[in-house]
């Protein structure tokens, strides 16, 4: 009744430290009474970030990056010479040292960094960037730039705003514009040397051995460039690519099978759930809609869609070098805007830039877009307005 009602509401409190009231005991029993097998201790373990899920720890993921490579770089030898195995040799052992001296020179543990792969990948992506003619020294220096320069002054893993990778091609083509353009003439364009040839030729030219007077019988402007000189020269486009020695059918000679192979290598990321699908569409989105257009309006100066996609380092932007998880953008639609810049910006650099492949320039430029792309793109809390 209601006199119950109101003496129940009057009682007093029970203090603070008398214990607990017979009730819960008696629902959590005594802890002394239940026997050891069947008590459980709940354990809340906890690590410092990147964290991973389903499997997908740092090592797995990088050392499948490099599996993905594989391809890419099989064409790469075939068509350029053996000057790439001897740039990632270089690459690689300058990346594990740097490596090692940034993080002993910070006071940490350089075991676990150089067993996940991740300085190996940013070896591999310089190795591919490079010229296999270029020095050996060319090669360490813009490695131990990359991972000092580009990784390690920003706080190492994970804490690098720029792709380390392309920190050290973007200084090495600013400051040895002359090296980093020589490119060896592939071997699908006809006339050129043996094979073996062109291996005796990047070995010497590896150790640095001054080989100026046979530069013109190996080496010659990549398929980009040409074209640029061809159209400053008032060429045509279709006068250009008449000559049979600059494109083939698929895109640009030598050049878009390493671009075929690191498509195969960049779905291969896709399947294996590696590489999720929103930046490489939106880079080749972002470069080859705009191409399709200008093509479309004007087809004597300006490059298809396919000759753009199958030249220069756009699969290999496009699926292994945007795809940096950690200065890429964060979101799904940040990742689509990301892209759609890096692809945008590489195609007026080339068309209208000093450089006939911008792609270094695009993802860095696009990196320092990141902050602003992750701030504007915060995915909506369900249940909340936009």
């Amino acid at each position: 009744n209601v006199t119950d009602c109101a003496s129940a509401g009057s009682r007093k409190p029970r203090p603070p430290n008398s214990g607990p009231s017979r009730a819960s005991v008696i629902a959590r029993g005594d802890r002394a009474t239940i026997p050891q097998a069947t008590r459980t201790e709940m354990r809340f373990d906890t690590s410092p970030p990147p964290h991973v899920i389903a499997g997908y720890t740092v090592p797995r993921v990088m050392f499948q990056v490099l599996f993905a490579l594989l391809a890419a770089g099989i064409a790469h030898v075939a068509l350029f010479g053996p000057g790439l195995l001897l740039q990632l040799s270089v690459a690689c052992v300058t990346a594990l040292l740097a490596e090692a001296a940034a993080l002993q020179w910070r006071g940490r543990d350089a075991a676990p960094a150089l067993k996940d792969g991740s300085v190996l990948v940013t070896a591999f992506l310089l190795a591919f960037s490079i010229p296999p003619l270029l020095p050996w020294w060319l090669g360490a220096l813009g490695t131990a730039l990359a991972v000092l320069l580009g990784k390690h002054v920003f706080g190492g893993l994970g804490q690098n705003p720029f792709n380390p990778a392309m920190v050290g091609y973007a200084i090495l083509l600013v400051s040895f514009p002359a090296e980093m353009t020589r490119w060896p003439v592939p071997m699908d364009v006809g006339g050129t040397r043996s094979w073996f040839e062109l291996a005796r030729m990047s070995g010497a030219s590896f150790d640095g051995v001054d080989l100026t007077a046979h530069w013109d019988g190996y080496t010659g402007a990549t398929a980009l460039d040409s074209i640029r000189s061809g159209l400053d020269l008032r060429y045509t486009l279709p006068e250009l690519l008449a000559r049979g020695d600059i494109a083939g059918t698929l895109g640009a000679r030598g050049f878009a099978w390493i671009n075929l192979a690191a498509l195969a290598g960049g779905l291969y990321l896709m399947l294996r759930r590696i590489v999720r699908w929103h930046i490489p569409v939106a880079v080749l989105g972002g470069l080859l809609v705009p191409s399709f257009i200008a093509h479309g309006l004007d087809s004597g100066i300006a490059l298809g869609p396919a000759l753009q996609a199958f030249s220069g380092a756009t699969m290999l932007t496009a699926f292994f070098i945007a795809t940096d998880p950690v200065s890429a953008a964060t979101s799904d639609r940040g990742r689509l805007w990301y892209g759609a810049g890096i692809g945008l910006l590489a195609w007026i650099i080339r068309t209208w830039g000093g450089y006939p492949d911008g792609f270094a320039f695009a993802v860095l430029l696009m990196n320092l877009a990141v902050p602003f792309i992750d701030r504007y793109t915060v995915p909506r809390i369900y249940g909340r307005q936009p």
